[in-house]
């Protein structure tokens, strides 16, 4: 019997159809009433001509109306595409370029966003726009939504097709599509499910976009297990004392989240002794968690469960984990990513595919039940990263590891310009390319600089101006913005003659970040 994501919702509506599926702010809906909504946008998309293997792209911020979008992407045999609402428009259009979606859901919030991408040509015409919020124009109208059958749609997906499509950053100014199954994700929420013992009636937190992948774990995790949704707002993302209040009013018995957010709570001391009484566990993923935190983390919480989650978004969700039973003694103690979860495989290789020695750095690999089929449209792309060895299929994820002592496994550090900041996994050559076609920069190399602020490491361009032009931090940044989400626009900036170079004629990186290095301690 085939698997899928939208069975899971189908399930527990028939189970619990009046308990609690999704809070957001101060709204809530149903088991019962999610299902039901669903399936009439199913309907709705069909009619719209959506058919098994159409995307939808998800143009809507977090709410309970985007999961109501999820399912009923997913019921209507397509894949969904989540947007990230705050990037430029331009940005946008070279995604959807990539995917050619069916549909394109919106709400009133996002309507003058898709607009600004119709007026400029960015929207195929044969995709139709379909609304999330009564009264707005469009193709397919919430209210024909609404007027819909609830029953079931007819839904022709497997477990083998594509779930949903995650664009990350890309190196060549393209961002890149990452391809997730049904089975993928049905493989990795199975596992932790039976790992962390999550049950009906749990109340768990909702906190990346919708196009990071982490809100993957904490919809399916939710919904599978009949527990609650509880979805926050992105304003609140960055204001410590805010998530923290949040997390006592919603009694979250699980928060999920990238490293950064705690770091940041721990930095405000916004978290009390004994604090948050129901959180069973504590867990993250994205990037590496300073120990200090962790260790006022685990003072103040002592009876949650923290558990570090590793892999990245080509693995669907996590790949390995670990359970730090005692809270460390020093700041400067290191925390394993672990062993792998069941269905997955980690190898440490050195350049010849071989097994690194015990202790010895070398490229970290991941081979199982989670990889990815690869990159929308791209098999160059996929073919470099997705190998085989010795007859498996495994995915070399650009992190350099080592097997310890203790035969857990340590992360080193990124082997290439990939960095991750703030959570949000970044091509520090995307960020180039941008700043490349702007009028008046001559050069320009973007690098990352360690960091003890909230994004963990700090995103620096050093830049050559054409000669006789003037160029300034804030018109490039300004510029970058048109083209770049937030989060990706470097904070440092330093302006040179010329771009130092090494003896092979290559930018001198490591030149150029002692610059910033030497910069900051000036500034101190």
């Amino acid at each position: 019997m085939t698997r899928r994501l939208q069975d899971l919702l189908r399930t527990q509506a028939e189970r619990r159809p009046d308990e609690r599926a999704v809070v957001f702010r101060n709204r809530a809906l149903t088991y019962a009433e999610l299902e039901n909504l669903s399936n009439r946008l199913a309907r709705a998309l069909a009619r719209a001509g959506a058919t098994r293997g159409d995307r939808v792209a998800l143009l809507v911020p977090k709410s309970e109306k985007a999961i109501v979008g999820i399912f009923g992407a997913l019921k209507a045999d397509c894949a969904y595409v989540p947007l990230d609402t705050t990037s430029p428009a331009a940005r946008l259009a070279r995604i959807i370029e990539q995917c050619e979606p069916r549909a394109i859901l919106f709400s009133r919030a996002t309507e003058p966003l898709l607009k600004e991408l119709a007026a400029a040509g960015h929207l195929p015409a044969e995709t139709r726009r379909c609304a999330l919020d009564q009264g707005l124009a469009a193709n397919v109208t919430w209210e024909e939504v609404l007027a819909g059958s609830a029953a079931p749609a007819d839904s022709r997906n497997t477990e083998s097709d594509p779930a949903h499509i995650l664009f990350t950053s890309g190196s060549t100014g393209m961002p890149k599509g990452v391809v997730i199954t049904h089975s993928s994700v049905l493989d990795f929420i199975d596992w932790a499910r039976a790992y962390f013992g999550t049950g009906p009636g749990e109340r768990i937190s909702g906190h990346p976009p919708l196009h990071f992948d982490l809100s993957t774990f904490d919809i399916y995790g939710t919904i599978s297990t009949g527990a609650e949704l509880h979805l926050l707002s992105p304003e609140m993302s960055l204001l410590p004392h805010r998530l923290a209040d949040f997390i006592r009013s919603s009694q979250l018995t699980q928060w999920f989240s990238v490293p950064t957010i705690l770091h940041h709570m721990a930095k405000a001391d916004a978290v009390r002794p004994n604090d948050f009484p129901s959180l069973k566990r504590l867990l993250w993923c994205g990037e590496k968690f300073p120990t200090p935190a962790l260790m006022y983390w685990m003072e103040r919480v002592p009876h949650a469960k923290f558990v570090n989650l590793y892999g990245p978004t080509e693995t669907t969700i996590a790949s390995s984990y670990y359970h730090v039973r005692r809270r460390p003694e020093r700041g400067t103690d290191e925390i394993p990513i672990g062993a792998p979860c069941v269905g997955e495989k980690l190898l440490v290789l050195d350049d010849q595919l071989r097994p690194a020695p015990a202790g010895q750095p070398g490229d970290l690999y991941i081979a199982g039940v989670g990889l990815s089929p690869g990159y929308w449209r791209d098999p160059e792309k996929t073919a470099c990263v997705f190998l085989d060895h010795n007859g498996e299929r495994i995915y070399k994820t650009g992190d350099l590891a080592r097997i310890g002592p203790d035969g857990m496994l340590y992360l080193l550090g990124r082997a290439d310009t990939q960095i991750k900041s703030r959570g949000y996994r970044i091509e520090l050559g995307e960020i180039e390319a941008a700043l490349h076609a702007i009028r008046g920069i001559r050069d320009a190399a973007v690098v990352a600089v360690d960091s003890a602020g909230f994004e963990g490491v700090a995103i620096c361009c050093a830049f050559v101006a054409t000669p006789g032009l003037e160029v300034s931090p804030p018109a490039l940044r300004r510029a970058l913005a048109r083209n770049l989400p937030n989060y990706m626009l470097p904070t440092r900036w330093i302006a040179l003659d010329h771009l130092p170079l090494n003896g092979n004629g290559k930018v001198a990186r490591t030149a150029i970040k002692q610059k910033f290095i030497e910069q900051a301690a000036a500034a101190r």
